[in-house]
């Protein structure tokens, strides 16, 4: 079976601080735990402000699913508030390799 990656691209709306965003994102963690076929998730912020959340899913049906139930959740309207919905860019791609710490 081959892992997923969901990679989600885009900028905060104006007003939100890195602070902020990231609190919120931390407030999404046990929802996306809980989720089936969650693996790995890692947010990170590009020296352009550009933000970046990379999650690992054990298959891509899992993280298709994952992405429904996610837009419906509760813990993500506040999230998703936060960011410039024009600037958001999301794919998923085979994980063909990785390398551990």
């Amino acid at each position: 079976m081959t892992q997923t990656a969901e990679i989600v691209t885009f900028s905060l709306a104006p007003n939100v601080s890195t602070e902020e965003f990231t609190a919120l994102s931390q407030g999404t963690e046990s929802f996306v735990r809980a989720l089936p076929g969650f693996v790995h998730r890692q947010l990170s912020q590009g020296a352009d402000g550009k933000w970046t959340d990379y999650v690992i899913w054990a298959d891509e049906a899992a993280a298709k699913s994952a992405a429904e139930a996610f837009m419906k959740a509760d813990c993500a309207a506040a999230l998703m508030a936060a960011i410039q919905p024009d600037s958001v860019a999301m794919r998923h791609e085979a994980v063909l390799w990785r390398m551990a710490a």
